[in-house]
């Protein structure tokens, strides 16, 4: 876990320096990359007993009904299922997650899983904790298609007091959003996105950098290109310090399965 923290610190170190770049030439602040329209997520996190993963499994399984009806009809335009690998003490062993571009969307679909008795079936009443989070990204992108034995990897930050406004902005359209567009294209990755709550339930600084890949290489594939990066930046610091409470960071690994429209 070392290991991935001082990863994400060197993105977020490589951030400042492609501001300052920025600044000093007017035409490649221009050229960064445009917001797009709000995208919301609803993921539901469950603490499963260990004897009911294969109940959770199966229950996954009856879920796509309705989460694939959604997806083909526009409400949606991904959903997914995701088995934490890097347990926790008390933390979330499973979660399932759907997005869309409106909140109508996300909660259309949550109300569809209560009226189906879904949300109160058998495994989902075994949970020891349970809890929802409705994030919202401007920065995202993915392939469309169904990728089982993907894996999700997670970054959770949280800005500093004094953190300008538009920290996660400028993080995101000067470091995060040309690097993952460029492992996208090559297929090191199916998806990422950039995401704040929607809905605030934790603390207002927090954010996450999300990417998922299609098989474990990609995750190896994506540490080298961060490696790379830093090659071409010999100056990376400890700038972006100044925006970032890096004691806060925690990473997350899961198994997933996604689709995507």
């Amino acid at each position: 876990m070392k290991r991935n923290r001082n990863l994400w610190g060197i993105l977020a170190a490589l951030c400042a320096l492609t501001i300052v770049a920025a600044w000093a030439t007017p035409a490649l602040a221009q050229a960064a990359p445009m917001e797009k329209a709000p995208m919301y997520s609803y993921v539901g996190n469950w603490t499963i007993p260990r004897p009911q993963w294969a109940d959770m499994e199966k229950n996954d399984a009856v879920d796509q009904a309705i989460l694939a009806k959604a997806l083909a009809d526009g409400t949606l335009v991904g959903y997914g299922s995701d088995m934490n690998l890097v347990h926790q003490v008390d933390g979330a062993t499973h979660d399932s997650w759907w997005s869309a571009m409106s909140m109508a969307g996300i909660l259309s679909v949550l109300d569809k899983f209560y009226k189906s008795g879904s949300a109160t079936a058998p495994v989902m009443a075994s949970a020891t904790r349970h809890w929802d989070e409705i994030a919202v990204s401007k920065y995202y992108n993915w392939h469309s298609g169904t990728f089982k034995g993907a894996y999700t990897r997670v970054g959770q930050y949280k800005l500093k007091a004094d953190a300008p406004n538009d920290a996660v902005d400028t993080l995101s359209k000067t470091v995060v959003v040309p690097l993952m567009e460029k492992l996208l294209a090559s297929g090191t990755i199916v998806e990422y996105e950039v995401d704040t709550e929607a809905v605030h339930t934790m603390d207002p600084g927090t954010f996450w950098i999300v990417l998922i890949t299609p098989n474990a290489d990609g995750m190896d594939k994506f540490d080298a290109a961060l490696r790379d990066a830093t090659k071409t930046n010999p100056l990376i610091g400890p700038a972006f310090g100044s925006m970032v409470d890096f004691s806060a960071h925690r990473d997350y690994l899961s198994s997933s399965t996604v689709t995507y429209k």
